[in-house]
């Protein structure tokens, strides 16, 4: 297993507890040469010589453990460049990786930033094959997120287990659930009260249900961003839904809201 601070990725022996091993060590000479922190890390589903790692400057790393005992020097480094013109105070804020995930097959890493998910393909390291936009309603409102602090809000983002879904949070208790195309966005209300989001997209021709398929397909398209931009124009900061869990075998996706825990089953 591995544990990950700001600065140093330490790898753990379960039979021995009070030992680890240094794989990753990110702390320079001197720390005001200091670029970038550790956000996340995660290890490869079927190759356990392989590990992935992000940063608060919105890269990923995958290093490959039998180069050497110290991997400071990554196999692959996956990276969106920046658009020109698009340089502004808050850029490497809203561009720091608050979480990544590899999908059960190894093929391919989900990334979530402030502002956005994205799905890269492992063996394509210049771009994201896709990148769906889930807070570009608050790309005019970063001066206020910034003064009530809530634009450093870590995200998670969970993979379902067949693959074919990811979901992420966001504000009003509001979460996502998105095909691995990006051609369905789900948002539901994590509440006591039955969704007003499923009501709408059972109007819309896709069922709830579909997004826990029985049969591991991948649950129809119905839009693109539609639900990114129609969040409601009064949100509540305080309420946001930041930590989830996908179970790796049943149709289960736990959500925490505030001081409550929501568990969703076909």
């Amino acid at each position: 297993v591995i544990t990950a601070d700001d600065l140093r990725i330490n790898m753990w022996n379960l039979d021995l507890n009070d030992q680890s091993f240094n794989i990753v060590d990110m702390k320079p000479d001197h720390m005001e040469e200091l670029a970038e922190v550790i956000t996340a890390a995660d290890f490869h589903p079927t190759h356990c010589n392989l590990l992935m790692y992000s940063s608060s400057r919105g890269s990923i790393r995958l290093a490959d453990m039998r180069a050497q005992a110290l991997c400071d020097v990554q196999a692959k480094h996956f990276e969106e460049p920046e658009q020109p013109g698009n340089k502004s105070f808050f850029s490497e804020i809203v561009a720091s990786l608050s979480d990544i995930k590899f999908t059960n097959d190894g093929r391919y890493i989900v990334s979530r930033d402030y502002l956005t998910l994205k799905i890269w393909d492992i063996n394509m390291e210049s771009r994201p094959v896709k990148t769906i936009k889930i807070h570009e309603h608050l790309r005019s409102r970063l001066s206020e997120l910034y003064e009530n602090e809530c634009i450093f809000d870590k995200f998670e983002v969970v993979v379902s287990g067949d693959g074919n879904n990811m979901a992420t949070g966001s504000y009003n208790n509001n979460f996502h659930i998105y095909d691995r195309y990006g051609k369905m966005d789900l948002c539901i209300e994590a509440s006591k009260m039955p969704p007003k989001q499923q009501m709408l997209y059972e109007e819309q021709g896709l069922r709830y249900d579909d997004v826990f398929p029985a049969s591991g397909a991948a649950a129809g398209g119905v839009l693109g961003e539609k639900s990114a931009g129609a969040e409601n124009d009064v949100i509540d900061y305080n309420r946001k839904a930041m930590y989830m869990s996908w179970h790796p075998q049943q149709p289960l996706l736990a959500v925490a809201g505030l001081n409550n825990l929501y568990i969703y089953s076909q």
